[in-house]
């Protein structure tokens, strides 16, 4: 399924830049939508609020000369983090603009949906340890705070939307925490205090690998709402994974060996289905 023209919420955001940068060079049409105007602009854009069920209808059906006949959407937009706001605020921004987003979706008749849920809803922070490492999409949700849940509702909607709606297909990529090649400056000093990063395993994804992750689920056949668990295929340390979990999460059960540095946040099925692979690590100084 190779989609044309494509409407990106949040793609002033760090994700989204990526995102809209990585659709552009593959030659789509791309539309920014969000609350804010991009830094640079590298395609056209709206400011829109997309609590604002009338505005995301008309953003997805099109906007005077603004790229009519959309084929997909990728939603990114969204209080991207716990604490971000108070907690109502985070839950109701976040459930009210993916529900309008899918909503009006099925109405214009728009099946290729892609949008961001998060690591979150397995159980983040680890306070309590995940029942097995490394964590899967069959770990039963745990949603430890507001953000968390609004993303568990966000996969619970699709799963409706798509099973009132037989020719939807509404992917959720749970990014991990997004990096930018700045950011690699900071992760050698994570070695010295493994529960600094604990809270989601040392976990990473690259923005760039991020977009290629989204342009992968746009360009993939298949109906009904999955999700899809997208990390970088390392942590963020040096130390090794047998080392970590030794010290921090001692006893916990290993569905199977994993090599020294390898994520412990599984992403089989995103190479399955989607074919994403990772081409960037904190590790290469060519990813720098």
């Amino acid at each position: 399924m190779k989609a044309q023209r494509v409407v990106v919420t949040g793609g002033s955001g760090k994700l989204g830049r990526a995102c809209v940068r990585d659709l552009v060079e593959h030659g789509y049409d791309v539309l920014n939508v969000d609350a804010v105007a991009p830094g640079t602009a590298l395609c056209p854009y709206l400011v829109a609020d997309l609590e604002d069920t009338g505005q995301v209808l008309q953003v997805l059906s099109g906007t005077d000369d603004r790229l009519g006949g959309v084929d997909a959407v990728v939603h990114l937009a969204a209080i991207p983090a716990p604490g971000r706001a108070p907690d109502g605020k985070v839950f109701r921004v976040n459930t009210l603009s993916t529900y309008n987003v899918f909503d009006a979706a099925d109405r214009l008749g728009i099946t290729n949906v892609v949008w961001a849920s998060s690591e979150t809803v397995l159980g983040l922070p680890f306070d309590v340890p995940p029942a097995y490492v490394p964590v899967d999409e069959e770990c039963e949700p745990r949603p430890e705070s507001a953000y968390s849940l609004s993303k568990l509702v966000g996969e619970e909607m699709a799963r409706q939307f798509c099973r009132r709606n037989s020719r939807l297909k509404i992917a959720g990529l749970r990014f991990s925490n997004v990096m930018e090649p700045a950011d690699y400056a900071a992760f050698p000093s994570f070695d010295a205090e493994p529960l600094r990063r604990k809270w989601n395993l040392w976990g990473y994804i690259d923005a760039r690998d991020g977009a290629q992750a989204i342009r992968k689920a746009l360009e993939t056949d298949f109906t009904g709402a999955e999700v899809f668990i997208v990390a970088n295929a390392d942590t963020v340390m040096s130390r090794t994974d047998d080392d970590l979990l030794d010290q921090v999460f001692p006893g916990i059960r290993r569905t199977r060996r994993v090599a020294e540095h390898e994520t412990l946040l599984a992403i089989d099925k995103a190479r399955r289905m989607l074919g994403f692979e990772p081409e960037h690590s904190w590790r290469d100084p060519a990813s720098r």
